[in-house]
Formats: structure tokens, C-alpha cells, sequence
């Protein structure tokens, strides 16, 4: 069972602390890099590959798994009541994570041994929760792992269709690991959203939750995910993404209430849950032909994944550091409120004046900089420091 925490520096001591600092600090060097290639031509050390795999690769096997790994490190210790990673064995498994992003550019042999920091990051973080879910017997835990699993399978194809020039491979390993991702978050957000809802907007509230949507959702969202990558743009893909907008516009629905506006961390919840769901409507929009599929990427990506991560992160970052969730410092509603200007940006502005399109590019790529700086010099010092109340757990 839980204990006290173990001894030596509290950037160790659970698993939200390393990999969440590790997060924002790698979202700013990516894009400046990303933004630096772009805007000014600088050229990476790539062989087989192009910045533009590199990024997406990186934005989704680097920075949305140390934030997954981070969460459910975290998570799954309240889930249990089990331990999960602390000291050297969360160092090493940190360690796993670093050097994949950082040899990943070094030639060819780099790449290679990147490939093999990040499969084995990607199992040591399965069999890390798995051990705790497994011990306690939560058979609802099993879409978690599930899905862990696969996002391991899904990187180690990218890396395959790099190494063995296969690039169908490599689509399948981005757009899979993407819509992976994706639906962790849809299915945690199902789990937490409400729940974080009813206890924080200060008084009974009454939310709407259907078991048939959920059932629905899932059957839809797996068939949206096989249709997508293995058959791209089909029309199975647009007629499941249909669908999905109209389940998950009723699902917002049944928990909306006026209160969440005075609450950062809980509206920020709710329009990152609202753009994914625009996302599937995006997706249809690409199937009729009037955006393109990066469009639709980006929606999902920056909106739902980029502005719920930033939501989650500081939640999990105050109360895990005991502080209250309920009374976030002032600058979490403007960080918040700067990554869902970098949405803004990247696709309703784009597509109103594709003349520009480069530059809204830039601005979406520096407001998603400006809030994760922002994030770490509130948020930063307090994973470096012990909790600030007398709970000696986590």
C-alpha cells in the first residue's frame, strides 16, 4: 500500500513530477526547433525522414507520452492504492524517455538507438501501471492498458517504416498514435470531466450521462480509429466521425453548466472536450472536400490535446503538491487562455485568410510557446518542492 515518500529529491518521489517538467520544457524546444525550420529553413539532421514526421512524431511520442506517463503514474496510485515508480526506477524510466528525444537526430545510428530508448520507455511505462492494476484486480483498467500497449506497437511501427523505408508504416504509426492518444483522453475525460465538474462548481449540480452513449461512443470511436489508419479518407472514416460528433455534442451537453466559467480548470476542460468533438465534425468537413486533413490534425492536437493537457497537468501538478484545485493561481486562466488562441490561429484563422497562411502558422506555433513558458514559471517551481501541506503521500 502507499507510504510516506522516499528519501532524496521530490522530482522523484511520484511520476507527474519529472515527466510533467519534462513535458513543457520539451513542448517549448520542439516548437522553437519546428518554428525555426518553418520560418527560417534550419535544417535537421534527419536520414529517412522529414521535419515534418519529426515534429508530428515528437509531439505525439514525446510530448503527449511524458504527459500520459506522468498522469498515470500518478493516477494509478489512486486507482490501486499501490505504488507506482519512485526514485531510481522512475529516474531510469525518465531516462528511457530523454534519450529517445535526444538521440532521435543523430544520424542513422542515433535513430536506431532512439527507437530502441522509446519502445522500451513505452513498455517499462505499460508494465509500470500494469503491475499496480493487475495487483489490484481493476478489470476497468483494462482500456488503459489496452491502449498503453498499442501506443508502444504503434511507435515501434513508425520506427520500422523509417529503418525499412516503408512509409505507409510510418502514416499508419503518426495518424495511429494520434487517434491512440486521443481516445485515452476521451475515455479518461469521460471518467474525470463530470466528476471534476460536480465537485468543483460549488454546489449540487444534477449532470446527464448516458450508458447508451458511452456504449456507442466506443463501438464508434474504435471503428473511426481502424478506418483511419488503414483506410484513409474513407468514407467510413467521415460516417463514424459523424457520429461521433453528434454523441459527444450530446454527452457535453448533459454536463454543461453555466458555473464552469468561474473555474479555469474546469472550462478549459470542457471546450478541450468541445474541440475534440468539433475535430469529428472537422473530419467530416474533410470528407466533403473543404478542409485538409492537417486541418482536421491540428484541431484535434491543439485543441483537445494541447489545451487538456495544460488543464491536467496543472490539476494534477496543485493537488498533488497540496495546494487546491479549486483556487488555481491567476496565470493558469491566461496560459489556458493562450493555447486556446493558438487553436484559433492555426485553423479558424488559416482557413478565413489562406493568404496568410504562414504566418497564423507562426502565431499558433508562439502562442503554444508563450503558454508553456508561462505554465512553467508558475507550475515549474512547485514540482521541484516538497508539498506544502502535512501529507507525507505523494
Amino acid at each position: 500500500m502507499t507510504s510516506g515518500p522516499p528519501p532524496g529529491h521530490p522530482l522523484w518521489s511520484v511520476g507527474f513530477r519529472p515527466f510533467f517538467l519534462a513535458a513543457a520544457v520539451f513542448a517549448i524546444l520542439n516548437m522553437a526547433i519546428w518554428l525555426a525550420v518553418y520560418r527560417l529553413g534550419l535544417s535537421l539532421a534527419l536520414e529517412g525522414w522529414t521535419p515534418t514526421q519529426w515534429h508530428a512524431h515528437e509531439m505525439i511520442y514525446g510530448f503527449s507520452m511524458a504527459v500520459i506517463a506522468g498522469f498515470l503514474l500518478t493516477a494509478a496510485q489512486n486507482w490501486t492504492g499501490f505504488n507506482t515508480l519512485r526514485g531510481r526506477a522512475l529516474a531510469a524510466l525518465w531516462l528511457l524517455w530523454l534519450a529517445a528525444r535526444v538521440l532521435v537526430t543523430a544520424g542513422a545510428t542515433g535513430f536506431l538507438w532512439s527507437a530502441i530508448a522509446d519502445v522500451a520507455f513505452a513498455l517499462g511505462l505499460f508494465l509500470s501501471i500494469a503491475h499496480p492494476v493487475i495487483k489490484a484486480r481493476q478489470l476497468r483498467q483494462a482500456p488503459v492498458l489496452l491502449i498503453l500497449a498499442m501506443l508502444a506497437a504503434g511507435n515501434a511501427l513508425f520506427y520500422a517504416g523509417i529503418l525499412l523505408e516503408r512509409q505507409d508504416w510510418v502514416t499508419v504509426g503518426l495518424y495511429g498514435g494520434l487517434y491512440l492518444v486521443l481516445g485515452l483522453v476521451l475515455y479518461m475525460g469521460r471518467r474525470v470531466v463530470p466528476f471534476f465538474t460536480q465537485r468543483g462548481v460549488g454546489h449540487d449540480v444534477q449532470l446527464k450521462n448516458a450508458r447508451w452513449n458511452d456504449v456507442a461512443s466506443w463501438v464508434l470511436f474504435v471503428t473511426f480509429l481502424a478506418a483511419e489508419t488503414l483506410f484513409p479518407n474513407s468514407l467510413a472514416g467521415t460516417a463514424a466521425a459523424g457520429v461521433l460528433f453528434v454523441l459527444n455534442s450530446h454527452r457535453l451537453a448533459g454536463w454543461y453548466t453555466a458555473a464552469i466559467w468561474r473555474r479555469p480548470l474546469l472550462w478549459s476542460l470542457h471546450l478541450a472536450y468541445a474541440a475534440i468533438t468539433i475535430g469529428f465534425l472537422a473530419r467530416v468537413l474533410q470528407g466533403m472536400g473543404l478542409i485538409t486533413p492537417l486541418m482536421v490534425a491540428h484541431v484535434f492536437a491543439l485543441g483537445g490535446i494541447g489545451l487538456v493537457t495544460l488543464s491536467m497537468m496543472t490539476r494534477v501538478s496543485l493537488g498533488h503538491t497540496g495546494r487546491s484545485v479549486h483556487e488555481a493561481p491567476a496565470a493558469a486562466a491566461v496560459f489556458l487562455l493562450i493555447m486556446l488562441l493558438a487553436l484559433l490561429f492555426r485553423v479558424p484563422a488559416a482557413l478565413a485568410n489562406p493568404a496568410q497562411y504562414s504566418l497564423w502558422v507562426s502565431l499558433a506555433g508562439m502562442a503554444w510557446l508563450f503558454a508553456f513558458v508561462l505554465f512553467i514559471s508558475v507550475i515549474g517551481p512547485m514540482l521541484l518542492q516538497h508539498r506544502v501541506d502535512a501529507n507525507p503521500i505523494r
